[in-house]
């Protein structure tokens, strides 16, 4: 699956690739320092962060807790509209 900017998808797949070794080589076998990723996670989510303001996409919408509260079964706003 590509990144929502195609500019960041090659970081996308790198990171993708990175987790997938850590989950995979460390993880399963008891290894919980995710760290080896933290790198190219934080330069991928800048990417995104850029990509979602490009694209006019409000980060306090992304950031809402909604699993646990009133809202989860909320149907979202503008949801039905086509």
């Amino acid at each position: 699956m590509n990144s929502i900017g195609e500019e960041c998808t090659d970081l996308k797949k790198k990171y993708d690739d990175c987790f997938n070794t850590w989950f995979s080589e460390r993880f399963l076998k008891g290894d919980q320092d995710d760290s080896v990723c933290a790198g190219i996670f934080k330069i991928y989510q800048e990417c995104v962060k850029n990509a979602m303001k490009q694209q006019s996409i409000d980060f306090k919408e992304i950031d809402k807790d909604i699993l646990g509260t009133e809202n989860e079964y909320k149907t979202p706003p503008n949801a039905n509209s086509s």
